[in-house]
Parts: structure tokens; C-alpha cells; sequence
């Protein structure tokens, strides 16, 4: 699969009927080319509703982990979970939705910036502790990351300015350690980037 990430995102427009839920799967493959078309195939051959799709490399560089994330009941999860262990490329999958968890999705955002309103841009910037990473003189792109509705809320406060283009990672996830584990208290439940700041063109 290569040393770059990849990431896939479907969007969340699928209907959540009753009974369905939103389940995180980490699968960890074999770091091998083809691999995601293999598991990606999987999901649109049998019409699993998949809401993102994110893959790189993991500590060990013969491995890669695919965060999926799925809507659907306990039934559908078990069907995916068999149809996953059939790829012979898949070392192991896991419903971490069921675990104590840190997600997060990362998005870059191309708005319209003039002169008329740029610091009510950079306010919302601080106050969602995104960043800033390109400034032109019309325009900004800002890049945040977070769990889901941290960015989604971010994205409906910069809209009315005018989004000139988004591009999201899909979400990644892995399970908490063990607190026994942590010499220091953890921080709060969703700890993100200092306060925002412009960064030159020369950092970017």
C-alpha cells in the first residue's frame, strides 16, 4: 500500500434507520498494493453503507490500519466483520466503538477572506483553535482537525463567507491506554492545538 496515507471519505448523508448504529472498525492489514481496493470492493459489492474510509501506515511498516467507519444494526457488523477475515491481506478487525476511544478527522478550508472581513475569520480561527496555513489576498485556507462536530460546527460558522473548496481525511481512531498506565492526569476529552496562528508561506 505504500508508505503515504490515503484516506477515502463518502460522506454522511447515508439514513440512520432504526436499529442502526455508527460503528468504528480498525482493520489492520498487510502493507501490500491492492489491499484497499480489496477491502473497498468489499464494502461496495455487498452495499455496506460506509460513512469514511481512512488508511496509512502504522508503527510496524509491513502493516497498514484502514479506520472505517459504518452505519448499520449488530447484524450488518457481524456480516462485515466475516466478509473482512475472508481477505487474506486482513490481520485482524476491531469494533473499537465499543472501547474507550479518541477520534479524529482533520479538514482544510478554502474561504473567501477580503480585507472587509478577515478578522471575523481569524476570530472563529482562535476560537475553534484551528490554524490558518495560506493567506492570498482575497482568500485564506484554514485547516482544523478534531472530532466530527467540532469541524462540521466550524464549517457552518465560516459558510456565510464563502467556502471556496473543503477537503476532509476521513476519521481516524485508536483505543485509550490503560489509565493506570499514565503518570500524568489526562488532559481534557477533547485537547486540540494551541490558539491559531498565521503561518507564513515559508513554514508551510
Amino acid at each position: 500500500m505504500g508508505s503515504d496515507s490515503a484516506t477515502l471519505s463518502t460522506g454522511t448523508g447515508a439514513a440512520r434507520g432504526p436499529g442502526r448504529g455508527r460503528h468504528v472498525l480498525s482493520v489492520l492489514v498487510q502493507n501490500q498494493p491492492g489491499v484497499l481496493a480489496h477491502v473497498s470492493g468489499m464494502f461496495a459489492s455487498r452495499g455496506f453503507n460506509i460513512e469514511s474510509l481512512a488508511v496509512g501506515e502504522t508503527e510496524d511498516p509491513n502493516l497498514s490500519r484502514i479506520t472505517v467507519v459504518v452505519l448499520g444494526d449488530d447484524r450488518t457488523l457481524e456480516q462485515i466483520r466475516k466478509q473482512l477475515d475472508k481477505i487474506v491481506t486482513v490481520v485482524k478487525v476491531q469494533d473499537i466503538s465499543r472501547e474507550d476511544y479518541v477520534e479524529r478527522d482533520l479538514a482544510l478550508i478554502k474561504v473567501d477572506a477580503p480585507p472587509s472581513s478577515r478578522a471575523e475569520i481569524q476570530s472563529l480561527v482562535q476560537i475553534f483553535r484551528a490554524r490558518i496555513v495560506d493567506v492570498g489576498p482575497e482568500q485564506m485556507m484554514i485547516e482544523i482537525s478534531g472530532q466530527e462536530k467540532k469541524i462540521e460546527a466550524f464549517v457552518d460558522q465560516v459558510r456565510p463567507y464563502g467556502i471556496r473548496e473543503l477537503v476532509r481525511t476521513g476519521r481516524i481512531a485508536l483505543v485509550r491506554g490503560n489509565p493506570a498506565a499514565i503518570p500524568d492526569p489526562a488532559p481534557s476529552l477533547d485537547v486540540d492545538e494551541p490558539p491559531a496562528s498565521v503561518v507564513g508561506h515559508s513554514h508551510l
